[in-house]
């Protein structure tokens, strides 16, 4: 049960989705945000973009986000459904390309504090051919996900068991995205 009273079924509305509804006011620019960094045209793909930020949130010990995030990454990347399980679990023997492994990277320091971005992360990345756009993309994903892995887990929100729920969330966020 969340710290406080969301007004809606945690049952029906795990996670972020009963905050979300407790301050639409809120939830309006925060799925915006979502939607821009997971979803808009970019060099990186959504899938990859869902791997950082379940990558970040598996970081920061967030379930809910970790599993949400982990099923979208899943439905959009053509590799095992375990893939981010090893990302998280041993991010150097992963099945990632060397680019998305030097983002995960600059990701985790982000996620753990900004200021361990150095400079020697973005040259790794960029002699791997990552852009300037996708560093700057990696750096506000990991950012902002470690502000709804916040979000989530600071409210004590639900966080439900099993696998359905996260994958028929993920086929929505795929079709529909999250400003919808």
């Amino acid at each position: 049960m969340a710290h406080i009273d969301l007004g809606v079924d945690e049952q029906t509305n795990p996670g972020i989705t009963g905050l979300l509804k407790f301050r639409p006011e809120t939830a309006k620019p925060l799925n915006e945000l979502a939607e821009v960094l997971l979803r808009a045209p970019n060099s990186l793909s959504p899938g990859e973009r869902e791997l950082i930020a379940a990558y970040v949130s598996g970081l920061n010990e967030c379930d809910f986000c970790y599993a949400s995030h982990s099923a979208t990454a899943n439905a959009q990347l053509d590799s095992d459904a375990t893939l981010v399980d090893q990302v998280v679990g041993d991010l150097d023997s992963a099945p990632v390309s060397a680019k998305l492994r030097a983002l995960l990277r600059i990701a985790g320091a982000v996620r753990e504090d900004g200021r361990k971005v150095t400079t020697e992360l973005v040259a790794a990345a960029r002699a791997e051919g990552a852009t300037d756009v996708e560093i700057h993309d990696t750096v506000l994903i990991a950012a902002a996900f470690s502000m709804y892995n916040r979000y989530v887990d600071g409210l004590g929100t639900l966080v439900p068991g099993g696998q359905d729920m996260y994958a028929q969330a993920a086929r929505r966020i795929v079709e529909f995205g999250y400003a919808r």
